[in-house]
């Protein structure tokens, strides 16, 4: 069984994707790490300690205390934001705001997750603390509640320039936020939209979701790109099959080809890193229920034979199952 079990998850990490392959020739990376989303539990990380610029990845600090004001009673989905004029060309990707325009918190959640919208960071931001630093305190008070101990943010949006002050994070601290916002139906209605019309009429933005493995991907609803000079491509996403869920974060993507190759290999390693989550947390959970479904064992009165005696059979040699076991535990 447990041979039928490797092959079909091998065979499935094979198939599960379809995402447009670009060379990952020379490319680099700050750091990865792929998290079971219900326990934390890391199912496997390379640099995830190294510090980057997690760029408009940023924004989903933004949204978690926004959707935690909204548990709290603080503010609903249809609060009413009027844009003041420290919100207007703010830069990068935008909605255009105009100063005296009124939307929905709702909509602006929407243009922050599907346009990347830096201008309604900004709206989001001085709507729940009064001015973009008295939100970005929030934003650190809450990475370290979180246990985010290599963070630091100095923007609600991610967008810095040249040699910054920089938002600066680590994949594993991206993977902490992450979980506690996967733990939010409100957040997953956001970042698994593909489209939105962002102010309806005359003016209207249609919106399309960065995130290409929401269509490339089966199970994946989540959750956020992000590129710019000074931080590179960075991308956290998350997918579901059957009651298991994995997030995969990387960090800091480059490639020798040009950014649009950067955040095609990004995507390429987000969607390999969550496959592999998939099929490790699918394992595991097929091999606690083969433990359950063993009868309870007695212990034996007599003491077991002693190692290494004569006529006792040796050790098999590893085989390709074995081996096949092995590409999963990492």
């Amino acid at each position: 069984m447990r041979r039928l079990i490797l092959a079909t998850l091998f065979l499935g990490l094979l198939t599960r994707t379809s995402v447009a392959a670009v060379s990952e020739a020379g490319a680099t990376y700050d750091g990865t790490i792929c998290v079971d989303a219900a326990t934390g539990a890391v199912l496997s990380e390379s640099k995830a300690d190294w510090p980057g610029h997690p760029a408009s990845v940023t924004k989903l600090m933004t949204m978690l205390l926004v959707l935690e004001d909204i548990q709290a009673g603080k503010a609903t989905l249809n609060t009413p934001i009027t844009i003041t004029k420290a919100s207007v060309g703010t830069g990068g990707s935008m909605v255009w705001l105009a100063a005296g325009e009124t939307f929905t918190t709702e909509a602006l959640l929407y243009a922050l997750m599907l346009q990347s919208a830096n201008d309604a960071a900004v709206a989001l931001a001085i709507n729940r603390a009064g001015s973009t630093p008295a939100f970005v305190t929030r934003m650190n008070t809450r990475a370290t509640e979180l246990g985010m101990t290599r963070t630091t943010f100095v923007t609600p949006n991610g967008l810095t320039y040249g040699k910054g002050p920089h938002d600066t994070t680590t994949a594993r601290d991206l993977a902490k936020l992450s979980v506690a916002l996967c733990k939010m139906p409100t957040a997953l209605k956001f970042t698994s939209a593909k489209t939105y019309t962002f102010r309806p009429g005359p003016k209207a933005v249609n919106l399309v979701n960065h995130n290409r493995l929401l269509s490339s991907f089966k199970g994946c609803d989540g959750l956020k790109t992000g590129w710019t000079v000074a931080a590179n491509a960075s991308m956290i996403t998350t997918a579901r099959e059957g009651e298991a869920r994995v997030i995969a974060v990387v960090l800091g993507c480059d490639s020798p080809q040009g950014a649009k190759a950067a955040q095609r290999v990004r995507d390429q390693m987000a969607a390999r890193l969550m496959s592999q989550g998939l099929a490790r947390v699918t394992l595991l959970e097929a091999e606690k229920a083969k433990l359950h479904a063993l009868p309870a064992r007695v212990a034996p009165a007599a003491a077991s034979a002693k190692p290494g005696l004569k006529g006792s059979k040796p050790a098999e040699e590893p085989g390709f199952f074995d081996w096949l076991g092995d590409l999963f535990s990492f």
